[in-house]
């Protein structure tokens, strides 16, 4: 009988000198399965040339981080360019196209300003023309402004943009980096805001603009409604900063969209008619100061000199309850975003 040949067993190599070949398996550390069905006869691991262990290592990186203002910006423009174009927030077609049609709304006056100058009607100017009440009209007018236009566009857009990062853990891709809270809340809120401000300032200097252009006013006129246009101008930052408080406050606490919105609305309209009803019924203004569009409108006529329509109290008390109110508002933000985690919630 002729024997058999040996058969030489290969050489195994493991750690960092074999060569990576993509075929690495738990039998090149523990051997093959053979024999493991015999549980009375102890086995031995056997080396097996089957494939090979892989050794990973994780190095820190030393790399420069960019500056404190890129990572800003770019929170900003993912909330800000997504209106605009692709590539950024999703912000919804309906959402976009509300807004557009607020903008053109809001700049009739403007429209008819211009009309004005160039048909050389006097009336149609009276009626629209730039002047104190106008000026209040356009930022702090019931309606339309504060009932069609400024709070809806308020109530769209903060309805998701704290709710969807604690519902779908987008927290983690800010705070896993070098990004503080108070930059997240400060480029959410500076986005929200710059959105309001395109509507309500914007359109109120276009507005100012074409009372200028069209009529041809001198620098007399301009020195004269200038000091009413700054006092519009700031009450337009009150109405945006009051809106965008109360509206990212109910977004920290909540993980839908649907629910911040709301939430606005009913803040903001249903605390002005519960108002009305209780001073028609009972003859007392108090509740007025509940409700944020009546304080903001109190401190508006004081700024621009309106005639004031609140007459019962001082127009200190409406300027105080708003303080309160954004206080309120601002501390629920910050509470609630402290406590985000870097996971999903």
């Amino acid at each position: 009988m002729s024997e058999e040949p040996a058969q030489t067993e290969a050489p195994t190599e493991f750690g960092a000198e074999a060569p990576v070949t993509g075929q690495g398996r738990m039998a090149a550390a523990w051997g093959t399965s053979a024999g493991d069905e015999d549980l009375s006869v102890p086995q031995v691991a056997q080396p097996s040339s089957t494939g090979h262990i892989f050794q990973q290592e994780y190095k820190p990186w030393h790399g420069t981080l960019n500056p404190r203002w890129m990572r800003n910006w770019a929170i900003l423009r993912h909330h800000l360019l997504g209106i605009f174009k692709k590539g950024h927030r999703p912000w919804g077609m309906p959402t976009r196209l509300f807004i557009l049609v607020v903008f053109i709304a809001s700049l009739s006056d403007a429209a008819l300003t211009l009309l004005s100058g160039l048909i050389g009607d006097g009336s149609i100017h009276q009626l629209w023309g730039v002047s104190r009440d106008n000026l209040y009209g356009h930022v702090l007018g019931f309606f339309p402004r504060n009932v069609l236009y400024y709070p809806i566009v308020a109530a769209l857009l903060v309805g998701a943009v704290i709710s969807e990062d604690r519902q779908h853990g987008t927290s983690a891709l800010y705070f896993s980096r070098p990004i503080t809270r108070f930059d997240y809340v400060g480029m959410k809120f500076i986005s929200v805001a710059i959105i309001q401000a395109l509507i309500i300032l914007l359109t109120l200097t276009l507005y100012y603009l074409a009372e200028i252009i069209s009529l041809g006013r001198g620098w007399a006129w301009i020195m004269d409604t200038f000091p009413l246009f700054i006092a519009a101008f700031l009450s337009g930052m009150m109405v945006i900063f009051t809106y965008t408080s109360i509206g990212l406050a109910l977004s920290s606490v909540s993980k839908g969209k649907f629910f911040p919105g709301i939430g606005l609305l009913s803040i903001v309209l249903g605390t002005k008619v519960l108002a009305v009803l209780v001073s028609t019924l009972f003859d007392r203004d108090i509740l007025y100061l509940l409700s944020p569009y009546d304080c903001m409108a109190h401190v508006g006529q004081t700024l621009i000199g309106t005639q004031p329509t609140y007459d019962q109290y001082s127009w200190s008390w409406s300027f105080a309850s708003l303080i309160v109110m954004n206080a309120i508002a601002l501390y629920t933000l910050s509470a609630r975003v402290s406590s985000m985690e870097v996971t999903r919630e």
